[in-house]
């Protein structure tokens, strides 16, 4: 068994000219849940979308629970399913019923038993908060409530890792924190996450580890504690200094 869940070493992306990221090196230990926070255009959203490989790697390894991650083909599949994904966006299917949407994957992908699937399932949409919502659509779901089942149907493959790419972003203020509430919950259990947000509450309360980018790089990383109250680099205090002020 790997101790680290994931771990990237030298890695760069490029998009033609663009550097997207340059020589990350990072590790996510089982159970650590680590936050991405840095300016726009930092790469913290292809960072975390190389995890799965939804972005491809110019050089350098991935390797989730010891395996390196596969370019393509079953193996990538077979990895891609222990790395369970949240978006910014639901992309729950428009036209499954909120618990279709969660057995789906257990049933086509991990071969489960339609009435295992569908008990697992209510038991995680119980457990974000939705499960008497199970006949609806996803069109028929407030913002928040849709990303809470977009959690649960994550969950319902049992992912090693999950990552989450700022999924609060296009929520009303409102919503933001009833999601927040299920990401909170899931840390407390012990859940490996990694998230890109920009929910400075969150990375306080949550994270075991920030690690701050800035222009495709790792600029610095320490306990939340440590670098919202003593960020080392000049980059971080003048990002720190423009969200706290704004809040």
């Amino acid at each position: 068994m790997a101790e680290h869940l994931v771990e990237m070493k030298s890695v760069n992306k490029h998009y033609g000219d663009m550097h997207a990221l340059k020589d990350i090196n990072l590790t996510v230990g089982k159970g650590e849940v680590l936050v991405l926070i840095g300016p726009s255009g930092s790469g913290k959203s292809t960072l975390i979308r190389t995890i799965n490989r939804l972005e491809t790697i110019s050089d350098g390894t991935i390797t989730i629970d010891g395996e390196v991650l596969p370019e393509e083909g079953k193996g990538l599949a077979q990895l891609r399913s222990d790395v369970g994904m949240v978006f910014q966006s639901f992309n729950l299917f428009a036209h499954k019923t909120i618990l279709e949407n969660v057995t789906l994957g257990p049933i086509k992908v991990r071969k489960m038993k339609k009435a295992d699937a569908e008990k697992k399932a209510m038991d995680l949409l119980k457990r974000v908060g939705v499960d008497h919502q199970r006949d609806k659509y996803p069109a028929q779901l407030s913002g928040g409530q849709q990303q809470r089942v977009a959690i649960a149907r994550a969950l319902a493959m049992e992912p090693k890792v999950m990552l989450f790419d700022e999924p609060t972003s296009a929520l009303d203020p409102e919503m933001i924190n009833e999601v927040l509430d299920v990401m909170v919950g899931l840390a407390r259990d012990g859940m490996t996450m990694v998230v890109v947000t920009h929910e400075m509450g969150f990375a306080r309360k949550a994270a075991n580890r920030v690690v701050f980018l800035a222009d495709g790089e790792i600029v610095e990383e320490n306990t939340p504690e440590e670098f919202f109250t003593n960020p080392r680099s000049s980059r971080a205090k003048d990002f720190l200094g423009k969200i706290l002020t704004n809040h």
